[in-house]
């Protein structure tokens, strides 16, 4: 019996939105270039992206110590 061939997915890029195919031969996955994932890691380095300290109940960060 055959084998069915992979389903190529198509995704967006995080960075432009460009659509693009989901595949191995696609060495920048999820990005559509290295254009867009040197963007994203500049963006990540420079500290645009951040993720929120949560305050607990104690009024401590979870990078605190207790």
């Amino acid at each position: 019996m055959p084998t069915e061939p992979a389903k190529v997915r198509k995704v967006h890029c995080p960075q432009c939105n460009a659509a693009i195919l989901w595949n191995v031969d696609n060495p920048y996955r999820p990005f559509c270039s290295e254009r867009c994932k040197l963007i994203d890691l500049g963006q990540w380095a420079t500290g645009a992206y951040r993720i929120p300290q949560v305050e607990r109940d104690n009024g401590q960060t979870d990078d605190e110590e207790q």
